[in-house]
């Protein structure tokens, strides 16, 4: 590894959290680690200096207000073979999962997704990665001279390590957009659940959808984002924004309230980092209580009413 590239999402302008976790897992292989965001335009780029990038260049073009796969990749593969990297790290979010094939084939580059660990061999970098829905954990050597990574949201603890980064620019004159976003609706009043503190989830054992409105009022209660297991958004009660697991977010709250969830290991894997984890289920054998900090058995229906209103009342004293 020469030199490494972490790419910084933004979104309206914001940094997101994610990117900054990127840089976290990057340093623990490299000392210095140089950062790119494509932007029309970015609030405190210098900001990323505080979780170890020694500079961050901004892409700036008016094509890049709103994400544009083709846009992105060009972009960002151009300024890291033009400059010598041979060595990128993305978030394995939902726009690292779409833009970091797109840079490794333009760089011709090997690429190793949903990272949640790194180590050192030699010269080599060992990535570690979860396979068969997290039932095992597979270590990944990439051979090739240009490597790109993915790393797993809510894994790399970002802490502030060091000063203000270097900011420079560099104008995209003509961006590649074979595809064009053109607006960008996002559900308001809701909490993003990767991103989320404290979160209330529901699962298969609400019985149906409209019983999910129990779960919406404790997450409410306890200003809370709302999450759901697979079960429930295959089913169609929730949207897949919300579905925490292994083939959703990976979410690493301060509070976890699992609602009728039994822990199928495909949800644990999205969960079980969560500082406190809370179960309520009616089977005491749910493997989701051999995780949980706190375990209540019974019937949720009993139970998350009480909950609420015991939580209010402590609010209101």
């Amino acid at each position: 590894m020469n030199k490494v590239l972490v790419f910084l999402e933004q979104r309206n302008g914001q940094i997101k959290k994610s990117s900054f976790e990127v840089l976290a897992a990057a340093k623990k292989l490299v000392d210095t680690v140089d950062a790119v965001v494509a932007a029309g335009s970015v609030e405190a780029p210098e900001a990323a200096g505080k979780f170890g990038a020694a500079s961050v260049t901004v892409l700036k073009s008016a094509d890049f207000e709103n994400y544009t796969a083709s846009g992105y990749a060009k972009a960002v593969a151009d300024f890291a073979n033009d400059n010598g990297y041979d060595t990128l790290f993305f978030a394995h979010s939902a726009m690292g999962k779409d833009l970091a094939p797109r840079v490794a084939a333009k760089m011709d580059a090997g690429i190793a997704v949903d990272v949640v660990e790194f180590a050192k061999d030699g010269d080599d970098v060992i990535a570690t990665r979860p396979v068969y829905a997290g039932k095992a954990l597979l270590d990944v050597k990439l051979v090739s001279d240009k490597k790109v990574f993915t790393t797993r949201p809510n894994i790399f603890v970002a802490e502030e390590v060091g000063a203000d980064a270097t900011v420079n620019e560099v104008a995209i004159g003509s961006a590649d957009l074979s595809v064009t976003v053109t607006e960008l609706v996002k559900s308001e009043g809701k909490l993003d659940v990767a991103e989320a503190d404290l979160i209330v989830s529901g699962g298969r054992g609400l019985k149906e959808a409209e019983n999910f409105k129990m779960v919406e009022q404790l997450a409410d209660t306890l200003g809370a984002a709302v999450g759901a297991s697979r079960a429930v958004v295959d089913a169609g009660w929730r949207p897949h924004a919300e579905q925490v697991g292994q083939t959703g977010k990976t979410v690493s709250p301060n509070l976890y309230v699992a609602v009728g969830i039994s822990g199928a290991i495909q949800h644990l894997a999205g969960m079980r980092s969560s500082k406190y984890i809370v179960a309520i289920n009616k089977d005491k054998d749910a493997p989701i209580f051999q995780i949980a900090d706190y375990g209540i058995t019974g019937d949720a229906f009993e139970i998350v009413p009480e909950l609420i209103k015991e939580i209010k009342k402590t609010k209101s004293e």
